[in-house]
């Protein structure tokens, strides 16, 4: 993992605790101890090798000053090294990526069939960035309350294809109260991403396995079909059963980082299982003879929405465009 940067104090003067809020320049610390601390940056923090929107994210371990008599505000001096993290591409263009939640147990990516539609691109970057970073995922597809029968069929049929690859799939609805039982044992005495687009009910989901907690909700536009951001700041909060959830705000899309095009099939399980059968161990399946992963897509051993992910996700960190079905050979 990365290691960050910034001039160190004698151990025996820091605290050691967890980022468990981020509103942009200010954080909130739980110390090992338990304690609460209104928390800030003191020094120079860079994360080596990785230019990002926000040098610390909820999930991470700190060494900080704690307040003192004059200062309530305790100063974060370090941050220990990082088991894991979800990263994407930032919105932001002066800066490379975007930390989402580091140190966690397994996320939970929010997904809607309906009101709005998750596109599937969408949910297999993100599954490919955890991936990269060995955070297992468990797929919600909520909302199940507003289904017709075709939808529910088309549901059963993703939760069939991502299940067979690994994935676990919840169908959930807190209008309904289905799925939450199972989303409160998988979370128990753990730490867990919350991540999705606006719109798909993650502070619902929040509100239901937390009661009291009353997050904001939000309507979806009946012009776009899409979310709004209710959630505007990064937030572990406990579980009543143990374990706690970190929320984050609604995220618009997903642009993997820190890939290169000869992993790409690495982070999709059942592209890298089939690719062993290549003619070619170099095969980028992209119109090579004798392709195995294509082979698997022709036949309906893998889904074609996840290879038509893998050619996206190839094309953005190679800076190819080509439209044939499975490019031409290099």
């Amino acid at each position: 993992m990365n290691k960050v940067s910034g001039k160190k104090n004698s151990p025996s003067s820091l605290t050691v605790g967890r980022v468990v809020k981020n509103n942009g320049s200010a954080y909130v610390v739980k110390t090992e101890e338990g304690q609460i601390l209104p928390a800030r940056i003191k020094g120079n923090f860079r994360i080596k090798g990785i230019r990002s929107t926000n040098p610390l994210a909820v999930g991470d371990l700190v060494k900080l000053e704690p307040p003192t008599e004059t200062d309530y505000v305790s100063y974060i001096k370090e941050i220990l090294p990082r088991k894991n993290y979800i990263i994407r591409k930032a919105s932001n263009l002066s800066k490379e990526s975007h930390i989402l939640a580091a140190n966690i147990d397994q996320a939970f990516l929010v997904a809607t069939i309906f009101n709005p539609e998750t596109p599937l691109t969408f949910i297999d970057r993100f599954l490919a960035t955890a991936e990269a970073y060995a955070v297992p995922v468990i797929i919600i597809l909520n909302k199940a309350d507003l289904w017709t029968h075709e939808i529910k069929e088309y549901a059963n049929e993703l939760k069939a294809g991502y299940e067979k690859i690994g994935y676990p799939v919840i169908f959930t609805s807190t209008i309904e109260d289905i799925g939450l039982n199972e989303i409160m044992e998988m979370s128990r005495n753990k730490i867990s991403l919350l991540a999705g687009n606006s719109g798909v009910g993650k502070s619902s989901i929040i509100n239901a396995l937390v009661p009291g907690l009353k997050l904001k909700t939000g309507e979806i536009s009946d012009t776009h079909h899409t979310g709004t951001h209710t959630t505007t700041f990064s937030e572990l909060i406990d579980l009543p059963g143990g374990g706690a959830l970190i929320d984050v705000p609604g995220i618009k899309g997903f642009g993997t980082i820190e890939f290169e095009p000869a992993q790409v099939s690495h982070y999709f399980p059942e592209i890298f299982k089939f690719s062993e059968n290549c003619r070619f161990g170099n095969c980028r399946h992209q119109g090579e003879p004798g392709c195995a992963v294509t082979e698997a897509v022709d036949s309906g051993e893998i889904m074609p929405s996840r290879f038509a992910s893998y050619l996206s996700i190839f094309d953005e960190v190679s800076g190819a465009n080509n439209d044939d079905k499975y490019r031409k050979p290099f």
